[in-house]
């Protein structure tokens, strides 16, 4: 699911108190009043607060801090699209986006935007493609449940009336006995929910109205065992994680008789579902309804060695305030019944034409190796469909379901889905299904927006005439999460990061190569205040914005740092291969680092322990200089010593560059193991600074506070200030500049 942290309003706050506070103080510190050091000195007090041009003699020269930005120019300047401005209504699509972007030479700096461009770039070529919408020929999943879903809309009462018939198949080696289903719309009946206090009533920027309230009631229960045994009188509503008496979203179904080792139990419920208006994935927004985690959704039953699992059982947890879900493979064939005039957005494709008696519209859909099934209904939506195929793509229907508002960005939200399928299938492996579907809510709608199912997703609410590429950025990031959360079908209660930082970086990938926008790696790790383990339960992360950070952000900034420890060639391989190896299965990350280590043919324990299992984040201090003046051969030299020290976690390859008075210029390349290092060089000039990564290439590097140490500095304004704060408002005043 799509993030969207932080208030800009806030943030723009900050950053010009820090643009006004830098005007000031270089002015301050470096005025005509301050004394240089002595060269003769002993260990100098860090300072990183110095400029680039005011850590260097020679101001026009490019200096090792200087981050300018560069034109595009020559060939590839044709296929650039320059970055959007800070979106003014809403955020980006996840929480790794932060809205700035790091020039290169192929992207563009945010300031150089001036316009949306006239018309998107153009996406692959489609080849001839007539996708049929037929079941598979044969499974692609182990199908172990089987649902028949009949629904009803009441649009008056924002109800949905339904009934499920369900089998499922025991894939364990033991007798079952009890069957547990998640009923997700009783996270919001009442204000003492487990989401509900999790969440405060809001998720991402969408808060729920007072009084708003959502609910499933479970009318009847019957086990189809030739008796039709009704099991409502049995069940028992449980709550494994909290023990919230008042959380009512997982349920527990006592069986008259135990499901043997692969045989299968069909269970016929039936069940009303009080909509609420829209916050949190699902709900009404004025005649728009979006149906997510609609129904009784039988819970994962997980065989031996599942994800490693040392015993077989349920994986049981309740519907918390951070997390997504997880849910086995199957079949689905649904009937949903609507209001004459509506038109029906689903997983799935149609098997039957429309049916309409004058006062409903029936519409019957059917979806096969997928683990959920959702819908939205609109008597509003504006439908277009492409069929599209690429040598990697054997073909899909793209359906477009649009609020009104947006029918002329038709043209970008179909641009968007043909990059995105076409680049995810060439990367990872082709995209399976006959059908996408894209569903905009209308502006007031936004709660159901940013959101990924079985074949379809959501975009942001329809909220701007004219969006920046933020409108692109939803659609990819959610056209993502059909390999990595739809195929891969990773547990989001427990390792939420093997969806969403999975995606985030796949995103990332296709935004730089389609549209020339590259994410702003040195913004986004300034951004891990709160460093934590990427295993941990997406409820035990301290508050919404830690999970976001660590789960979207640092996730996303650990596979890249694979990434460059291990070669982009390689990187695609090991994506490839874990996509290959574990889609439509459920990997833990314990088969994601086999995976890596099975590609590069080495060990990533040391690597794993720190930045995955552990909450590490990568930490290098200059310590300390020390200078001294000597005489050698009859000639004034200078011993300079440098000492390093390692705060946090281990980076193979440390650059260190060291500046001498003289202009001179000495790079060194440090292990990264040691806990501390004292470099000493000898030179005609005192060293005049030492940087450590000053082109900004450890990924994982958060504090640059204390990466950077001028010699000379008065005792008396010795500071020092985040290097990633300095290195925003230098980039941000660079391209003001133009």
């Amino acid at each position: 699911m799509s993030k969207r942290l932080g208030n800009r309003l806030a943030i723009w706050g900050c950053v010009t108190v820090l643009a006004c506070s830098s005007a000031l103080l270089p002015g301050a510190i470096f005025s005509n009043e301050i004394r240089t050091g002595d060269a003769d000195g002993g260990w100098q007090l860090p300072y990183s607060a110095v400029t680039a041009a005011s850590a260097r003699p020679d101001a026009s020269a490019p200096g090792p801090l200087a981050l300018k930005p560069t034109r595009t120019a020559g060939e590839h300047a044709h296929a650039v699209v320059a970055a959007p401005a800070w979106p003014s209504a809403r955020g980006q699509a996840d929480g790794s986006s932060t809205g700035l972007f790091l020039p290169g030479s192929e992207a563009l700096p945010v300031s150089g935007r001036v316009t949306e461009p006239a018309a998107p770039p153009p996406a692959p070529p489609s080849l001839p493609a007539r996708p049929v919408e037929k079941p598979s020929p044969r499974p692609l999943s182990n199908r172990i449940v089987e649902y028949h879903l009949n629904a009803e809309f009441d649009a008056e009462g924002k109800l949905i009336h339904g009934t499920s018939s369900l089998t499922w198949k025991n894939p364990g080696s033991v007798p079952v006995q009890d069957l547990y289903f998640h009923l997700y719309p009783n996270a919001f009946e009442s204000k003492k929910t487990t989401f509900m206090q999790e969440s405060g009533g809001k998720l991402r920027e969408d808060a729920s109205t007072e009084d708003n309230y959502g609910s499933m009631k479970l009318i009847s229960i019957q086990m189809l065992n030739g008796n039709e045994t009704e099991l409502t009188d049995r069940i028992e509503y449980v709550q494994p994680d909290d023990g919230n008496v008042h959380d009512r979203t997982l349920v527990k179904v006592p069986l008259p008789k135990a499901v043997a080792p692969g045989e299968q139990v069909t269970l016929l419920t039936s069940f009303t579902v009080q909509l609420p208006q829209v916050f949190a994935r699902m709900g009404y927004a004025g005649d728009f309804m979006m149906a997510g985690q609609w129904y009784p959704k039988i819970a994962v039953y997980e065989p031996k060695g599942t994800r490693g699992q040392a015993e077989e059982g349920w994986n049981l947890h309740q519907y918390h305030g951070n997390s997504e879900f997880y849910a086995d493979f199957g079949i689905y064939n649904v009937k949903l019944r609507v209001p004459v005039g509506y038109t029906v957005a689903a997983s799935g494709f149609p098997t039957k034409p429309v049916v309409n008696d004058g006062k409903t519209r029936l519409y019957t859909f059917y979806a096969d190796d997928v683990h959920d099934f959702a819908w939205a209904a609109s008597p509003n939506f504006v439908y277009f469909e492409e069929p599209y195929a690429t040598k990697d793509l054997p073909g899909v229907r793209i359906k477009l379901y649009l609020d009104p508002k947006h029918e002329h960005l038709k043209a970008r939200y179909m641009t968007a889905a043909k990059k995105a399928l076409a680049r995810y299938s060439e990367w990872y492996g082709s995209y399976p299904y006959s059908t996408l579907s894209i569903v905009v809510p209308p502006e007031n709608g936004n709660g159901a927006g940013g959101m990924e199912y079985p074949t379809l997703v959501t975009a942001w609410g329809a909220g701007e005439d004219n969006p920046s590429l933020e409108l692109e950025r939803v659609i990819v990031h959610e056209i993502g999460h059909q390999f990595f959360y739809g195929m891969v079908a990773s547990n989001e209660f427990e390792e939420a990061w093997l969806d969403e930082g999975f995606t985030s970086y796949a995103e990332d990938r296709l935004m730089e190569k389609e549209y020339g926008v590259r994410s702003n790696r040195l913004v986004e790790s300034s951004y891990i205040t709160a460093p934590a383990s990427l295993k941990l339960n997406a409820w035990n992360y301290a508050g919404h914005g830690n999970y976001a950070e660590n789960v979207y952000t640092r996730a996303k900034l650990v596979l890249k740092a694979i990434e460059g420890q291990a070669g982009q060639e390689t990187m695609n391989k090991i994506m490839r291969t874990y996509f290959q190896r574990w889609k439509f299965k459920h990997p833990s990350t314990e088969d994601f680092q086999r995976t890596v280590e099975d590609v590069t043919k080495s060990s990533w324990k040391e690597f794993f322990d720190q930045y995955v299992y552990g909450g590490m984040m990568a930490n290098y201090e200059v310590t300390g200089i020390q200078t001294k003046k000597m005489t050698e051969n009859g000639q004034t030299v200078y011993e300079n010593s440098v000492k390093l020290r390692k705060l946090g976690g281990t980076v193979p390859s440390v650059p260190v560059r060291f500046h001498f008075a003289d202009g001179t210029q000495i790079d060194k390349t440090w292990n990264g193991s040691e806990s501390e290092i004292i470099y000493k060089l000898t030179h005609a000039a005192p060293l005049d600074w030492a940087a450590i990564d000053p082109q900004h290439t450890i990924v994982l590097e958060n504090k640059r506070i204390n990466g950077f140490m001028k010699t000379n500095v008065d005792t008396k304004l010795s500071v020092r200030w985040n290097m990633g704060i300095v290195k925003i408002l230098e980039t941000l005043f660079g391209w003001v500049a133009w």
